[in-house]
C-alpha cells in the first residue's frame, strides 16, 4: 500500500522530474480563500513526503495539535481509501516517527523562537526536520521581514519550506497575476500554487514554478473528498 501511495502521487503531474519538487533551502506557497483547503492540501503534500521516509516538522499558528493530527489522520485514511485499500496501523505507525507537529501564537511566532526550538529538537536527537510547514502566517500585514530572515535559516539547514497564504475575493492580483500577499516577496518563493474555484472541483494554477510552463495544469483538488487529483 505504502508503494502504491508512492507512485501514484498526482503532485508528480505538475511536471517536476523528482517529487523533491522544492530544492534545499527553497520556498512554496499555497494560495486561496478561506475554505478552499490550503491547510488539506499541505497536509497531502506532508504525507506525501513523510512516505518516502522525509521529516515534517508541521508548524501551525491557527489550531492546536490535536486539531492538526485529526487532518492528517483523515486525509490518510481518504488517501488510502482513494485507492480501494484499508489503511493499516502498521503503516500509520509507521509514518508518525517522520512528523512533528508545533504550535505557536500569531503574535509569538519569530524566526529566533523558531531557531531556538529546532536547535532543541537537533541537539537532543528528537526530530531532524527536512521539509517545513507553516500554516496560518498573515501575509496581510508585512510579512517581508520575517520572511526574509526565515529564508536565511532555511538556507542553513536545507529546510524546504510551504506555506499557506490566504487570499481574497475582493482583492485584484497585481499585472503579472500575483496576489497582493505575495507581490513585494514573490521573489523570496520558487512555486506558487492558487487553487480556484471550478464548478464542482477546484482548479489548482501555477503561479510560479518550472521556466516556460503553462500556469494551467491538469491537477484539480476534490472539495468533497480534500483529495488532489489529476484528469
Amino acid at each position: 500500500m505504502k508503494k502504491d501511495l508512492m507512485m501514484r502521487n498526482p503532485l508528480r503531474q505538475l511536471g517536476y522530474g523528482s517529487e523533491d519538487i522544492l530544492a534545499d533551502g527553497a520556498f512554496g506557497a499555497i494560495l486561496a480563500r478561506a475554505g478552499l483547503g490550503k491547510t488539506a492540501f499541505l497536509v497531502q503534500i506532508a504525507l506525501h513526503t513523510m512516505l518516502r521516509d522525509r521529516n515534517v516538522l508541521h508548524i501551525s499558528l491557527d489550531d492546536p495539535v490535536d486539531k492538526v493530527t485529526l487532518w492528517y489522520q483523515e486525509v490518510f485514511n481518504l488517501m488510502a481509501h482513494s485507492r480501494q485499500a484499508m489503511p493499516t496501523p502498521e503503516l500509520w505507525d509507521s509514518l508518525l516517527p517522520h512528523r512533528f507537529i508545533m504550535t505557536f501564537k500569531v503574535e509569538g511566532f519569530s524566526v529566533p523562537k523558531l531557531r531556538e526550538r529546532l536547535t532543541d529538537l537537533t541537539e537532543q536527537g528528537i526530530f531532524h526536520p527536512q521539509t517545513l510547514i507553516i500554516d496560518g502566517l498573515p501575509f496581510d500585514s508585512g510579512m517581508g521581514a520575517l520572511l526574509e530572515d526565515l529564508k536565511g535559516l532555511c538556507s542553513e539547514t536545507g529546510l524546504r519550506s510551504w506555506f499557506t497564504v490566504r487570499t481574497h475575493r475582493h482583492e485584484d492580483p497585481d499585472p503579472d497575476g500575483m496576489p497582493p500577499q505575495l507581490g513585494d516577496i514573490q521573489d523570496l518563493f520558487d512555486i506558487v500554487l492558487q487553487l480556484l474555484p471550478d464548478g464542482k472541483d477546484i482548479h489548482i494554477r501555477q503561479l510560479k514554478g518550472i521556466a516556460g510552463a503553462s500556469h494551467d495544469t491538469q491537477l484539480r483538488f476534490d472539495p468533497a473528498t480534500m483529495l488532489i487529483k489529476a484528469d
